[in-house]
């Protein structure tokens, strides 16, 4: 066979040794779950950003803060009321220039005072019955509710009041009291104490010995023995405290 035709038979002849195109991608039921996949995902995300923009809102998130807390330069600002259920940690709370401070709570509210290995050094304890202090305490003031009394007392313990310039008590639309079991002392170390009233009453010091004779008289002077108990002793045309020394035993 001459050449030439050999070489056009041989072209002619497909080879099994050509490139061979594969299919490059997802077909089918792959393809549909993808796309269900990424349809589910956009929608959670969708989701997921309008509860993210709804919580803003309803919390009212600001750059400022959240809702009536907001954060200054100084610290956290709390505005109108707000409950706390865990204890509260604080170096300082106040209110606004000119407005009260107000605790509530439905049974006691209690204020603990720490050191720097945090215990506590005393406490401040309000009630239904008033307010309890475990220790002593400073204030300016000590003052009860309009219409309603004030009263100061230690179920088990002395009750001292204290002042380097003087404690004063003053009961200016009512009367003043002071009860005690056993006995009521009124010492002034440099100084004198004073009864300064149009009347001064002492209806149960106790009394002398009558005279036998004569009307009973209802003036009497008040003597003083030298223990400094004080006793009335029937009054007469002269001193009759010496007849009656009997009492200052």
């Amino acid at each position: 066979m001459p050449q030439e035709q050999y070489t056009h038979h041989r072209s002619t002849v497909p080879s099994s040794e050509g490139p061979q195109v594969y299919r490059v991608g997802i077909y089918g039921w792959r393809k549909r779950c993808l796309y269900f996949f990424v349809l589910l995902l956009m929608l959670l995300i969708l989701v997921n950003l309008a509860m993210t923009i709804w919580i803003l809102k309803v919390m009212n998130f600001t750059i400022d803060g959240m809702g009536n807390l907001r954060i200054t330069e100084k610290g956290l600002k709390l505005e109108g009321d707000s409950e706390f259920l865990q204890p509260l940690y604080a170096k300082e709370i106040q209110s606004r220039p000119g407005n009260a401070l107000y605790f509530k709570s439905a049974r006691n509210v209690t204020v603990n005072i720490l050191n720097d290995q945090t215990k506590v050094l005393t406490q401040l304890i309000t009630g239904a019955e008033g307010t309890v202090f475990p220790k002593s305490i400073e204030t300016p003031n000590v003052r009860a509710d309009p219409f309603k009394e004030l009263r100061l007392e230690s179920p088990t313990r002395s009750l001292v009041m204290e002042a380097p310039k003087g404690v004063e008590i003053n009961a200016e639309a009512g009367n003043l009291e002071a009860t005690c079991r056993t006995e009521l002392r009124l010492e002034s170390k440099d100084g004198e104490i004073k009864l300064d009233a149009a009347k001064i009453k002492l209806p149960k010091l106790p009394h002398g010995s009558y005279s036998p004779t004569g009307t009973r008289q209802k003036v009497f002077e008040v003597c003083v023995c030298a223990n400094g108990r004080l006793f009335l002793s029937q009054a007469g045309t002269g001193s009759t405290c010496q007849i009656n020394t009997s009492v200052c035993l």
